[in-house]
């Protein structure tokens, strides 16, 4: 597996995926010279401590938003992974939702969240299965769940009645050697927005030496599970100091800057592009519509130097 990939449609709400303004973004993504899109969408629930995941019907995209965008990627060539993920209403990330253990009181929250969880992952993991998605992705970032071993084991084995395919799971970056189920998926999937610069305006060579140091964690995890990494989400964005928290989305403050993240994304590629354990990326993220304000100082780079730089090494052959 090699993956040249970006991920698509996470800004996207309801009907936005049908809308003719998609299609002409399916149509620039796919002149990138990619061969992969993680199709990423979220449905929430109504806290970080909430056991219920459901669709806000004023905005979730619906199921046929999602067929749609998926015969629109395969159309333009593409390959598609399937992307659900539960967003916390309350604003705080994923990452933290989490609850009492049983031992601590007469309800068992994990039980009663995991179940609502595998529902949640079985409905759309029938739905790649129809549209022949292949790859499925079955949670992202999710670190307050990971230690949850046994449930995540038995969704994981819900998804594969219904969906045939490749699995992965997105841990985040730094996190990949705490998971304990690596073996229940078919790929290791990070997000890594790993910090690759000391100082605004480093280098490609600055920032390459920093990604060699990152890799070689993901390197020896990969061989110690014979299983490839994918970066299932990274990315920054076109702002000064970016390269150093590339995660960051919240520093508005920042001056626009497309050098910064042109060099992100070339250090990348020469660290990463040769590297047998490595099975490619999704970058963060190509918008839903064409970004309208410019300069955008966010993750996309249409009309960017970094669309430049993805185009020239997806012209390439590994």
């Amino acid at each position: 597996m090699f993956i040249k990939g970006f991920t698509y449609g996470y800004d996207g709400r309801r009907g936005m995926y049908r809308a003719p303004e998609a299609a002409l973004s399916m149509d620039r993504l796919a002149a990138l010279g990619g061969d992969w899109a993680a199709l990423a969408f979220a449905v929430m629930q109504d806290s970080f401590h909430s056991t219920l995941i459901r669709p806000d019907y004023r905005f979730t995209v619906t199921d046929r938003d999602i067929e749609t965008a998926v015969r629109r990627l395969h159309a333009r060539g593409l390959k598609v992974c399937m992307k659900p993920m539960v967003n916390s209403m309350d604003g705080v990330w994923r990452a933290h939702i989490a609850f009492p253990r049983p031992e601590w009181g007469e309800k068992d929250y994990w039980k009663e969240w995991f179940s609502c969880y595998t529902a949640f992952l079985c409905h759309y993991a029938e739905i790649a299965e129809e549209t022949g998605c292949e790859m499925f992705c079955v949670g992202c970032e999710m670190l307050g769940t990971e230690p949850e071993e046994a449930h995540w084991r038995n969704a994981i084995a819900a998804v594969r009645k219904v969906y045939h395919g490749p699995l992965v799971y997105n841990t985040n970056h730094g996190k990949e050697a705490n998971l304990s189920w690596w073996d229940a998926v078919d790929y290791i999937g990070t997000s890594a927005y790993y910090r690759v610069a000391e100082a605004p305006g480093a280098s490609v060579e600055e920032m390459r030496a920093a990604w060699e140091r990152q890799l070689a964690p993901l390197a020896e995890l990969s061989r110690r599970l014979n299983k490839q990494v994918i970066f299932m989400e990274i990315g920054c964005r076109s702002a000064q100091g970016c390269a150093m928290m590339p995660y960051d989305f919240s520093h508005r403050e920042f001056p626009y800057d497309e050098d910064e993240q042109a060099n992100f994304y070339e250090s990348c590629f020469r660290a990463a592009w040769d590297k047998p354990w490595f099975a490619g990326w999704f970058w963060w993220d190509w918008y839903t519509f064409l970004p309208r304000r410019t300069p955008d100082t966010g993750f996309s780079i249409a009309d960017k130097k970094a669309e430049h730089v993805v185009k020239n090494w997806y012209a390439k052959q590994r």
